[in-house]
């Protein structure tokens, strides 16, 4: 399962109907909303994203 960075939801890869790539690196997420908030500003979410796991 891969978290989305938005809203921090369990988001099945496999499933997954929205995602994104950004740095050579792809980002699923559970609603179109979260994606679109994501694409506005991707840095917002990522920052302290190693710190997280």
């Amino acid at each position: 399962m891969e978290i989305d960075p938005v809203c921090k939801m369990e988001v099945d890869p496999v499933t997954a109907q929205w995602k994104s790539e950004y740095k050579d690196q792809t980002y699923y997420f559970c609603a179109p909303g979260c994606k679109a908030s994501f694409d506005k500003d991707p840095e917002k979410y990522l920052k302290g994203e190693d710190q997280d796991q």
